[in-house]
């Protein structure tokens, strides 16, 4: 590792703001290069796994001990980052359609919560499931948080979601598919079940 790669590193552990720009305009465009070549995919989509990349780097600062030069640690994580994009993407190309999505399955559930009036206990489940329901979206980073609730909330296309934040489709898509899997896991914790019951 170089001395500039120590003291950028020394200087974000700190939280200097100019160094997270240095860090940024650096390995950005170094990473989406690195990115472009290994992946057959559209530029926002790669775009988009160079910046999680940057973004868990940051998250795992503590973890970088200098052993190797810090392009060369930020490549690392990449590989990991474009490895679980692609199974997660054969995943998605074979997993079912989910129930909720169906307008039978949806319309029986909004005649069930209709009854909720007349049953108090229903409806105290009801709310302490909301209240889960608020604190996984919470507890969640801002960005998939947003899409959760442009999603299914103000029940917003993806086409639509994309324009919003800037991106195409296909990498709007697959930010709701990590915000999805995330919330999962948040609102599985919650509900005390940490191996990730929710269906």
């Amino acid at each position: 590792m170089t001395s500039q790669d120590t003291e950028l590193v020394e200087r974000l552990r700190r939280g200097d703001p100019r160094a997270f720009d240095n860090f940024f305009n650096e390995y950005y465009p170094k990473l989406y290069r690195f990115v472009r070549r290994r992946l057959r995919e559209d530029a926002a989509s790669c775009e988009d796994v160079a910046q999680a990349t940057l973004c868990r780097a940051l998250e795992s600062l503590k973890t970088f001990r200098g052993e190797a030069a810090l392009f060369t640690w930020l490549c690392t994580i990449c590989r990991r980052e474009m490895s679980a994009r692609w199974r997660h993407s054969q995943a998605a190309a074979h997993s079912p359609e989910l129930a909720e999505e169906n307008p039978e399955v949806r319309a029986a559930l909004e005649s069930l919560l209709a009854t909720e009036a007349d049953d108090p206990v229903l409806a105290t489940s009801r709310a302490e499931l909301a209240e889960s329901i608020q604190a996984a979206l919470d507890y969640l980073p801002a960005p998939y948080a947003d899409v959760l609730e442009w999603k299914y909330v103000r029940e917003l296309s993806v086409e639509e979601i994309a324009r919003r934040l800037g991106r195409s489709p296909k990498a709007a898509e697959s930010l709701l598919t990590r915000a999805r899997d995330a919330f999962r896991e948040a609102f599985s914790v919650l509900r005390g079940d940490p191996a990730g019951g929710v269906a």
